[in-house]
């Protein structure tokens, strides 16, 4: 939402907002000057129109005081289409993980090539934060599947990188996501999609296979950074520098890549852009190193995220792991409980810290009490006391992550500050 109000504020609007609790994002909104309320203030009465999240209710405050005013209310998809209709082509990235590193890697590749664009990231690229804005011939951004929401958009090219079980409460099976992906990737003049990940989908493809449209080969990880060669339809392009962690990083390379090609950007300006993105914040974001204890903060919510995240995070630690895992809403844990379980199981040192329920009510079945409880060797935490108890036993040569899409970034920071890290 505070890269739409960025927007807005770039055409000289009027922005306000509310939250329920302050953040770096409305920090920053607020030096911009927009007037930002929390909790239960209300400055409806000032504004035309409220732009609100699905993660809002129709019993929420703001909403009821907007309709009994007659405001104008519009939901956060339908407007980011309104905004997608002022630029001349439309790059919209989709899929359950990857999306903001994949739209910032192409908004680098953009900036390398010199184009004219606007980007709009769900996390806060190093270079260009969440919000940036060059002209109005592309517009890269991503496209959330939460409540279908994706399908507002009208793209020119359609990013798909993976289709794992997830927002499984609005789409009821998996399949039914699916055929949502489909419906996306049909609503552009060109899909991309993970090779042979949903089998209906007919257009341009990448992945480590040779037989993908855009591959990789001699892939080589020094640092836990990746460089890699590139092919497209089997004709070598040259070789990619990232600098950043993960197998999972070259297909959103390759997947950038595909688009950019697709737009005719020359492979240089690809590789150019590609080396110089730097990363996003909270996606395996170093934070500090203590008595050569290393701490790190990843995005990694979904089974199939931590899965990739702990295994570059025991590829870079030469002692023991400390995991401190935050679970994001009651229904996700509850709908995959066995998989996170399956995969913190082996986790030797594991913190299971009380879940960020974003839009949700307690839930005890889907409670990150109830998976630390099904977990082998599990600690289970409720407070930041509890998280620097636990992590105050690493020595030199050990590693700290914290994992979550909630708010355990700000909680680590404030511990890490609280013990002089």
């Amino acid at each position: 939402m505070s890269a739409l109000a960025k927007y807005l504020l770039k055409f000289g609007k009027k922005v306000g907002g509310s939250d329920a609790v302050s953040s770096e994002f409305t920090d920053e909104l607020i030096e911009k000057g927009v007037k930002i309320d929390f909790g239960d203030e209300n400055n409806i009465d000032d504004y035309e129109a409220v732009i609100y999240t699905d993660a809002v209710s129709e019993s929420d405050i703001h909403m009821i005081r907007a309709k009994e005013l007659n405001k104008t209310v519009i939901s956060r998809g339908q407007f980011l289409y309104e905004i997608s209709r002022c630029f001349k082509k439309v790059i919209a990235v989709s899929g359950c993980h990857g999306k903001t590193t994949c739209s910032a890697m192409l908004s680098h590749i953009f900036a390398a090539a010199d184009k004219k664009f606007a980007c709009h990231i769900g996390g806060k690229d190093l270079r260009f934060s969440n919000f940036y804005f060059c002209g109005n011939d592309f517009f890269i951004t991503e496209a959330c599947e939460y409540k279908k929401n994706f399908l507002r958009l009208k793209p020119n090219a359609a990013v798909i990188l993976n289709s794992d079980p997830d927002h499984l409460e609005c789409y009821g099976s998996e399949d039914e996501l699916k055929k949502a992906y489909v419906s996306f990737a049909d609503s552009a003049d060109a899909d991309f999609s993970l090779y042979k990940d949903i089998p209906d989908l007919k257009g341009i493809n990448f992945g480590f296979d040779k037989s993908a449209d855009y591959y990789a080969e001699n892939i080589r990880i020094t640092d836990g950074k990746c460089r890699f060669t590139a092919y497209e339809q089997r004709v070598k392009l040259g070789n990619v520098s990232l600098d950043v962690y993960g197998r999972h990083n070259v297909l959103n390379a390759l997947a950038a890549m595909a688009v950019a090609r697709f737009f005719y950007i020359p492979f240089e300006k690809i590789a150019e852009g590609l080396s110089d993105f730097k990363g996003v914040e909270r996606r395996f974001e170093k934070l500090s190193e203590v008595g050569g204890v290393k701490y790190y903060a990843d995005y990694a919510h979904h089974p199939n995220e931590l899965r990739a995240s702990l295994k570059t995070a025991r590829r870079i630690t030469r002692g023991k792991l400390y995991v401190v895992f935050q679970p994001h809403t009651y229904s996700r844990t509850k709908l995959l409980m066995n998989e996170f379980v399956k995969v913190l199981n082996p986790v030797v040192k594991l913190l299971v810290y009380k879940t960020f329920a974003a839009r949700e009510y307690y839930d005890d079945s889907g409670s990150a009490l109830t998976l630390s409880q099904k977990l082998k060797k599990c600690r289970y935490g409720d407070c930041p006391d509890d998280i620097s108890d636990f992590m105050s036993e690493a020595e030199e040569g050990d590693t700290v992550i914290f994992l979550g899409a909630g708010d355990i970034y700000y909680i680590a920071k404030q511990v890490l500050n609280k013990n002089g890290n």
